[in-house]
């Protein structure tokens, strides 16, 4: 028996844009620099291009912390506050709660029967969260986090997935789970590809490879200029470079790589460079002009993001409106999984309720 779409197509048509799925875990109520460089520049880079769909992964937050839970709801606001005042245009963006989509679950149980216990247990992150948490072993949750990502990015039809390069190895899980699924059953996903931002991964203040909440490394999007130089001005950077008139390095110098991403003057960046290399200028005037230029960047965003913060009720209603359409959208996915499937027990009362 042939397959019910309710109007829509795993392949598309000619006048469907694609679509993107991103999100993030509310375990904070700020994004850092890194967030921007890897993730947050693209979403708004490619809003107009794209449907994009962008999800509050409260759901995942539970593979690791059970404690303080009370936090979410404010964490939630200050992040939804933290893409309206970078450029997510809300409008153009739908952004929603995962634990308003009870639906995905049934959609990730559908994936786990897809997908072998070693096959998960060689998720990459899984292995680190475990050792930086110091698990005895992952649980449950934890061991199915990449099925519940996967069923949010297919949930949507999602074709591209702005991520962290630590998070490729999510996708090209969920790649083989559409495939499995599509050849086993029928063509109802596309299979997602993963981007990276220009600046995969930003290195931390302390010259870590990583720049995290955490950590303690990192410049916050809500950071005040005095903060941003205080944080600045303590830079790894060179650690051979001693005194100023010494040649320093610049290819892996954690200033330079802030320059790089950050700094709109690419003239100065590009002088700057030459006379570190020649032993011509001290790392305090790099890292105060990096003052500068950071804070030139983040000034709009603070001025936004406190404009959006005084409109009352306002991330209430965004959040919403998005649920109710990402809610739709899963009701419908899951109408065509089952029909591929053969769980058509009650297709008339289902498909009713799918198209109500």
């Amino acid at each position: 028996m042939g397959l019910f779409y309710f109007g829509r197509s795993a392949l598309g048509t000619n006048n469907q844009r694609k679509r993107i799925l991103t999100g993030d875990r509310p375990t904070n109520d700020a994004f850092h620099l890194g967030n921007y460089a890897g993730t947050l520049a693209n979403r708004v880079r490619l809003q107009d291009e794209y449907d994009t769909f962008l999800l509050l992964a409260d759901l995942h937050l539970l593979t690791t912390r059970l404690n303080d839970l009370n936090e979410i709801e404010d964490n939630i606001r200050g992040l939804v506050l933290d893409y309206l005042s970078v450029g997510i245009d809300h409008e153009k963006t739908t952004i929603y709660l995962q634990s308003l989509v009870p639906e995905v679950l049934e959609l990730m149980w559908i994936f786990m029967s897809l997908v072998s216990v070693p096959r998960a247990q060689r998720i990459p992150t899984l292995k680190e969260v475990v050792r930086d948490l110091k698990l005895d072993t992952a649980s449950m949750a934890l061991l199915s986090y990449p099925m519940l990502q996967a069923a949010d990015i297919l949930m949507v039809k999602g074709d591209l997935v702005p991520v962290g390069k630590d998070q490729l190895s999510h996708i090209e899980l969920t790649r083989e789970i559409a495939r499995r699924f599509n050849d086993t059953f029928a063509p109802v996903f596309p299979i997602p590809d993963g981007l990276v931002g220009e600046v995969p991964t930003l290195p931390g203040t302390d010259g870590q490879a990583k720049m995290g909440k955490s950590l303690g490394n990192a410049i916050f999007l809500t950071d005040e200029a005095d903060a941003v130089k205080r944080k600045v001005m303590s830079m790894y950077t060179d650690p051979k470079r001693i005194r100023a008139d010494i040649p320093g390095r610049v290819q892996g110098n954690p200033v330079f790589t802030y320059h790089d991403a950050f700094n709109d003057d690419k003239a100065e960046v590009e002088d700057l460079k030459a006379r570190y290399r020649k032993g011509k200028v001290g790392d305090v005037e790099v890292k105060q002009k990096l003052v500068a230029a950071l804070n030139r960047f983040l000034d709009p965003i603070r001025d936004r993001r406190a404009r959006f913060a005084s409109e009352k009720g306002l991330v209430e209603e965004i959040l919403r409106q998005g649920t109710t359409r990402a809610r739709k959208e899963c009701l419908l996915t899951l109408a065509e999984a089952r029909e591929a499937m053969g769980l058509t027990y009650f297709r008339g009362t289902e498909s009713s309720e799918v198209r109500r």
